[in-house]
């Protein structure tokens, strides 16, 4: 998962993307970067680390122009190298950067194509790359000099034909303004909006609104599935269908885990759905004992903190700050290695004794991925003397890969892999674990809206675009492994790593 930010304005963009990439900083924390653009030159800065780490003043002060884009990342393809921090750029037939969200699921194709018909040589192994060259050839074959917003939305078209899987683009094209598209199914998330200055009109395009709003742009809209939306350098807003066939599937793990609750994604306030959960949960624990002896309610923090609030509510029973976080730790299931993802933990969280000691514990969390995480969290509020400990995760079992940009392991590293919900409680030592029901949790992120279809892939394997084999699956579960990312690692810290590579950000 990464984040992505483009920008026309009337002033300079450096500042802005900053503060906006700081604002999706939870959608990456492997690297970021930023490509402005003034005439026609581009000024580009990206590293691995933090952005407050890659964006230093004397890098500020030499990244100049009214327009640009930004990203934030976490590999979910290639290494975690700094030479494949995005954005990447080529320069023919204009100067075109481009940064991503998401993932490419035909990439191994594409670059075999690239180099055989199209004659466009790929220098890493990010889909990145390689998307920024297929827009850039798609551009060159309409043969203009100077592309109109029309040659421009045929060469998305021409990229859509091309490409599979999920993802949201940002583009600046030097001389002409910022393109930005989204994929056919919706899978990942875009929305733009506009703010009014006394020199004209400004527009800003984002993962997630929360970026538009600490710039002060008003959101206007989300990006449509296969919508391409073109900003020019006065700050019109060109818009066109690029795509054949598009449906709205919104990514259920955007809503349970990634978004920041304050944003709005297609329509769905990630707070007003987290809430829902919670009451959908409170609902399965009175169905399943309605003389449930819990005595307290505790999130595991951060992101099912308004879940466990709600599910307490509806329960009757007192909710309690349980846990004191270590907020310079990063998120533990896309963490390289067993090893690691251990010693994270203890650092991460420390248990109030007095929150625990004698209680029947409810303890809520948004998922469970590999459950590591939940056995030691379980293990710590037993050595603080709860009485009970019940687990309720606000999400179904995790049993299936993402293959749309979101970085889970390998399957048979889930803890609900082949597994009951009896056998997952007893793995992670619960008294009780409950888990949300898939229908429920379709109907806590919808509330009054109606979508036709939804990205549930992770929790019952039904990969929306239609092209997941079953090979496809085994090459990815073999990349995705602790071994093989272990053995990554070593490589990467070896004499071949890459030169001011930063310690990965966990």
């Amino acid at each position: 998962m990464c984040g992505i930010v483009g920008l026309v304005s009337k002033s300079l963009v450096n500042q802005t993307i900053f503060d906006a990439l700081t604002m999706l900083q939870h959608r990456g924390q492997d690297a970021a970067g930023m490509v402005t653009c003034e005439g026609n030159r581009f000024f580009l800065r990206k590293d691995n680390g933090l952005v407050n780490e890659v964006f230093r003043t004397r890098h500020m002060k030499k990244l100049l122009g009214n327009i640009g884009i930004g990203h934030v990342r976490y590999p979910t393809a290639g290494s975690s190298s700094a030479a494949e921090a995005q954005p990447f750029y080529v320069n023919a037939p204009y100067g075109i950067a481009l940064a991503h969200n998401g993932n490419l699921t035909n990439t191994r194709d594409l670059a075999e194509e690239m180099r055989r018909v199209d004659l466009r040589h790929i220098n890493t192994s990010s889909d990145s790359e390689i998307l920024v060259n297929i827009l850039a050839h798609e551009l060159q074959i309409k043969g203009k000099l100077t592309p109109s917003p029309t040659d421009i939305f045929a060469a998305v078209k021409g990229v859509h034909k091309r490409i599979r899987g999920g993802y949201a683009v940002v583009a600046v094209i030097t001389g002409f303004g910022v393109l930005a598209f989204r994929d056919p199914d919706g899978l990942r998330p875009l929305v733009y909006g506009l703010k009014q200055t006394d020199a004209g009109q400004e527009v800003m395009v984002a993962s997630e609104s929360v970026a538009l709003d600490i710039a002060g742009f008003k959101r206007e809209r989300d990006v449509s599935p296969g919508e391409a939306i073109f900003i020019d350098l006065d700050g019109q807003v060109h818009t066109e269908q690029c795509a054949a066939h598009s449906k709205l599937s919104p990514c259920l793990f955007e809503q349970v885990y990634f978004a920041r609750p304050d944003s709005v994604i297609d329509g769905i306030n990630v707070h007003q759905a987290r809430m829902r959960m919670g009451v959908k949960l409170a609902q399965r624990v009175v169905a399943e004992r309605p003389e449930h002896d819990i005595d307290v309610v505790i999130p595991i923090p951060d992101t099912s903190r308004t879940s466990a609030l709600e599910m307490a509510e509806q329960l009757g029973v007192p909710f309690r700050e349980g846990f004191i976080k270590n907020r310079y730790i990063g998120r533990t299931f896309i963490m390289p290695g067993q090893v690691e993802r251990k010693k994270s933990v203890r650092r991460k969280l420390n248990p109030i004794e007095s929150e625990f000691r004698g209680k029947v514990v409810m303890l809520v969390d948004d998922s469970i991925v590999r459950g590591t995480t939940s056995k030691q969290i379980v293990q710590m509020v037993r050595d603080v003397g709860a009485k009970k400990v019940y687990f309720a995760s606000a999400a179904p079992p995790v049993r299936h890969p993402n293959v749309y940009g979101i970085d889970m392991p390998s399957p048979s590293e889930f803890v609900a892999f082949e597994r009951t919900e009896e056998e997952i409680g007893d793995i992670i030592g619960v008294d009780w674990m409950i888990y949300q029901n898939l229908q429920d949790l379709k109907e806590a992120v919808a509330g009054d809206l109606h979508f036709d279809s939804y990205e549930t892939s992770v929790f019952d394997g039904q990969y929306v675009t239609g092209d997941i084999t079953a090979e496809y699956l085994q090459r990815i579960d073999l990349q995705r492994n602790d071994e093989t990312k272990s053995d990554d690692d070593e490589l990467e810290a070896g004499e071949n790593a890459p030169v001011d590579l930063h310690d990965k950000i966990h």
